[in-house]
């Protein structure tokens, strides 16, 4: 197990440009089996959880080259279906979050897919109801197989898929997308109310478009997906990580560092700016560039009647769950107090038991709520070894070991590798000090 050693106290400086979207990649390369047509996709994050899902489909037949870092070309013209169906496939999907992202995509173009229980982070229980229920409104069956712990989605009697008005019990991003790639290929017209409408399923559907879809409503929350006989190929850049970015921000201020984000797409960014704003945090925008400009204190404010700021998580616009951990950490060296509030994964907020041996004040109500008294870099967190459970637990960590006096460690940092990109390297050249022991 990978570990890194961090010496923290280092003040942060120049400039840092975020990696592409983890999110939108994983969205984007699955939907490349939708087409026999060659897909060039740049701007790539080099992590774990895409490498892993490039070598899943690569196990599928499809040709994937590398011409440059971030750039690949996907061509899935030969798809081996036996493999799509054996018992290699379905355990390597199981350990893999993002592999629920192809069973839309084989399901339209070969109608059967296996839906393995999927992988992924320990945050508590992720259901995939979503995903299931909307493949069904399209026409596919569903039956359990024992012998490969996996769901069996089939569409009966070799037909198509077929479109239909559906209304999602959730706004599940990952289910969206599913159903998105699906209804490209079914008979006629799909319609999904409350759907999923962050910045990467708009890029994956303006990708569909581009290859000859067309989707009404894109933006919104009300999809309408005219299905069609075939998708084209297509050239697509993915956004850089709106997670990275609000990751960046929250490090400038833990460290009290002045800091320059390049190239952020600030106008997907939505209320993450001003989220972090709230904690009391400077951020200029330059550009495309945020400016994170270097100050001794954070006054995270108050609510107009005075009571204690609430930061929650909802679907988008609205603030996105991954950034929660960031910021609460951020808010153990601001002055005032904050209730993290996180709804919708009940163990996310568990990691703070290690943010209170460094020395933060946290009380910990519920699994989903925690009160953050800040400690306005009067009384800076001890150095602590700890464990990352999760990628967005593990980030949070790395941030809080950088601002702490001592030498912190964090052990289990594949979890880390699986969202961030070279992390350590990226951070060492503008001031961390961070060694990755092996």
């Amino acid at each position: 197990m990978s570990t890194f050693i961090i010496e923290g106290g280092h003040r942060l400086h120049g400039e840092i440009t975020p990696q592409g979207a983890k999110n939108e990649a994983l969205q984007i390369i699955s939907a490349t089996l939708l087409t026999k047509e060659e897909v060039t996709i740049t701007n790539v994050p080099e992590i774990l959880d895409v490498h892993n899902l490039i070598e899943l489909i690569k196990g599928m037949g499809v040709k994937v080259s590398h011409p440059a870092k971030g750039h690949y070309i996907f061509k899935a013209d030969d798809i081996n279906t036996e493999y799509i169906y054996s018992d290699d496939f379905v355990k390597r999907s199981a350990a893999l979050r993002g592999s629920v992202l192809v069973v839309g995509p084989l399901l339209t173009r070969f109608g059967r897919a296996y839906f393995a229980k999927p992988g992924g982070d320990k945050i508590g229980r992720r259901k995939v109801d979503t995903h299931i229920v909307g493949l069904e409104r399209l026409g596919a069956k569903m039956s359990y197989d024992s012998h490969k712990c996996a769901y069996l989605l089939e569409v009966p009697d070799n037909r198509k898929l077929q479109g239909c008005y559906m209304l999602l019990d959730e706004a599940s991003v990952t289910g969206t997308a599913n159903i998105i790639m699906a209804a490209a290929l079914a008979e006629g017209s799909t319609t999904i109310y409350n759907a999923a409408c962050e910045p990467y399923v708009q890029q994956l559907c303006r990708m569909l478009c581009g290859m000859g879809l067309r989707i009404d409503g894109l933006g919104s929350n009300l999809l309408t997906i005219h299905g069609t006989e075939q998708l084209h190929g297509i050239k697509h850049e993915i956004l850089p990580d709106m997670i990275e970015v609000g990751s960046f921000i929250g490090m400038a201020a833990l460290t009290q560092s002045s800091l320059r984000i390049k190239n952020v797409s600030y106008d997907n960014l939505g209320i993450i700016p001003d989220s972090f704003r709230r904690l009391g945090i400077t951020i200029e925008r330059m550009g495309d560039d945020i400016f994170i400009p270097e100050s001794d204190t954070y006054e995270i404010e108050t609510a107009l009647d005075g009571s204690i700021l609430n930061i929650a998580d909802a679907p988008w616009p609205g603030l996105t769950p991954d950034l929660l951990s960031v910021m609460l950490v951020v808010a153990t060296q601001c002055r005032g107090s904050v209730l993290i509030h996180q709804k919708m994964f009940e163990s996310r907020l568990f990691f703070v038991d290690r943010l209170i041996d460094m020395g933060a004040q946290i009380m910990l109500c519920d699994p989903h709520r925690a009160v953050v008294i800040g400690l306005d870099h009067k009384l800076p967190l001890r150095a602590n070894k700890m464990l990352s459970p999760d990628i967005r637990a593990g980030i949070a960590m790395l941030l809080a070991a950088m601002s702490a006096k001592g030498t912190s460690e964090i052990g289990n940092i594949s979890q880390i590798d699986r969202g961030y990109e070279a992390i350590d390297q990226r951070l060492n050249s503008i001031g961390a000090c961070i060694t990755r022991r092996d």
